[in-house]
This record gives C-alpha cells, sequence and structure tokens, in this order.
C-alpha cells in the first residue's frame, strides 16, 4: 500500500511539515509506503491531508477525480471532514488492516456560462455588499420552488450542511446523504426557511431586478462562490444550474462515528 501525503499550500509557515514527517514515520513502521506531494497524483492507493476541512475541500476535488480514497488529520479548527486528530496517530496501522469504513460523500457539478465547476461543500449565490437586493427565483424541473428577494442563497451538499449554510441557519445533515440544501441568506420576508430538495432534480437559479428609474444604474452585482473560492461574476438575465455530479468523494473514516463525534465535541462545546 502508498499513500502520498498533501498539506494545505496556501499557507507558507505552515506548521504542519513536523507533524507530515511524524505521520510519514508511523505509516513506514506500519509497513505502508508514504511520501509528500504537493498535489494529489495517480501513482498511490490513497490520499492522506494534513490541515483542517479546507485542506480536504483543496485537494478532494483531485481525489474524486482520480477515485482516490482521501484520509484527513485534523490540524485545524473544527474538522468534520477529518477522522483522527493530531493525538490518534497510533490508529492510522487501521490502514494496513483495512479496519476502517469510508463514507461516500456526494457532490455538485454546478454550471455557470457554459463552465462546470465542481464542488463538494456549496455553491453560494451573494451581492456586492454595495448592491441592491436582488430577487432570486428558484426553479426545480422547471416549477419555481422560491422567490426571494435577499443577500444571496446557499444551494449545499450534506458535507456542506455544516459549513456556511450552518451559519445562516440550515439543519445538519447526515454527511453520506445526497441530497441538495437550499439556505436564504438573511432574506427579506418572514416565510423563507431552508429546504432538503432531491439530488435527483437540478436545481436552477437566476435573479431579476425591481423595475427602476428610467437610466438609473443597474446597481445589481450578484456573484457565485464555489466551496468558498473566488466570486464568478453572476449577470441578470444568466441561468446557473447545480445538479448532482456523478464524481463522489470517499472519506476514510478510522475511528468510526468521526462526524457525530464532530458535532458532540465541537459544535456543542459552549453548552457543555
Amino acid at each position: 500500500m502508498k499513500a502520498v501525503i498533501c498539506k494545505n499550500l496556501t499557507k507558507s509557515d505552515d506548521p504542519n511539515c513536523e507533524i507530515i514527517s511524524e505521520v510519514k514515520g508511523r505509516l513506514r513502521g506500519f509497513g505502508i509506503e508514504a511520501e509528500f506531494s504537493e498535489s494529489v497524483r495517480a501513482d498511490c492507493d490513497l490520499i492522506i491531508t494534513v490541515g483542517g476541512d479546507g485542506t480536504i475541500l483543496h485537494h478532494g476535488k483531485a481525489a474524486a477525480k482520480l477515485g482516490l480514497p482521501l484520509l484527513g488529520i485534523n490540524t485545524g479548527r473544527l474538522g468534520f471532514m477529518t477522522s483522527l486528530e493530531i493525538n490518534e496517530l497510533d490508529k492510522l496501522e487501521l490502514l494496513k488492516t483495512k479496519g476502517f469504513h469510508i463514507c461516500s460523500r456526494m457532490m455538485l457539478d454546478v454550471e455557470i456560462g457554459g463552465q462546470t465547476h465542481l464542488a463538494l461543500n456549496d455553491a453560494v449565490f451573494y451581492k456586492d455588499i454595495n448592491s441592491k437586493l436582488p430577487d432570486f427565483k428558484v426553479h426545480v424541473n422547471g416549477t419555481a420552488i422560491s422567490e426571494l428577494r435577499a443577500d444571496g442563497l446557499i444551494l449545499s451538499t450534506a458535507t456542506g450542511s455544516t459549513a456556511y449554510a450552518l451559519s445562516a441557519g440550515g439543519p445538519i445533515i447526515e454527511p453520506c446523504m445526497d441530497c441538495i440544501e437550499l439556505t436564504p441568506l438573511c432574506a427579506h420576508s418572514l416565510f423563507n426557511r431552508p429546504m432538503i430538495l432531491s439530488a435527483e432534480n437540478p436545481v436552477t437559479v437566476h435573479f431579476d431586478t425591481r423595475p427602476s428609474l428610467k437610466d438609473a444604474p443597474d446597481n445589481h452585482a450578484v456573484f457565485i462562490s464555489i466551496d468558498g473560492g473566488r466570486g464568478i461574476p453572476f449577470g441578470k438575465g444568466e441561468y446557473a444550474t447545480v445538479r448532482k455530479s456523478q464524481l463522489r468523494l470517499s472519506l476514510i473514516d478510522l475511528v468510526g462515528g468521526s462526524f457525530y463525534k464532530a458535532v458532540s465535541n465541537k459544535l456543542m462545546r459552549p453548552l457543555k
């Protein structure tokens, strides 16, 4: 068995180098070939990331495209997608005996302007800070399911339910479920609530603007962010389609119930 170890390359002063060396030593001691790489490679049996959920978001898409399972070791703050904390490295031996569970995570294809973007967490539609409120319209299979005047909206996977959608009032969804969560962002309404949609139906989003004075400037700038990435301009009259991707990410869970432990130990910490 061969493992490739990846880290968060956006941090020039990343303190995880020592942890990566320790992980490599542990793996080799268990009879697993291991080496560091700046990117996901096909010449291995699994990918190990050292960092937080953002590191998995960065490398997970490449792992999904290659069909490689991924194990996350958490050195970040929350780590909902990671399986191990840094004090649990002895459990890496389970990789050799294959004593672990794999959770297959649904991903999204987000089609904008003829291009398709892959998302593990979410697609966030949001207005510019100086923009007027857009009127978002959401359709499923051609049928309108929501019209809302809001700062934006989030279309997320079950994996993304504990990310931005959670902060916006969305529910926590068991991450191995296949569904699309629709969460409004600061909707100017008493009645807009999050919705859980079937993953089998594509969701289409566009926005309109209120009639304004003749010759008035169009102050409605909207962008789409994929998994927290840089905003993609989304113009009035354009349509974005979000659907279940054929690609999936296989996340390794070495200790069992990692997601529920993260919810209990991290999200509920202020209550304990």
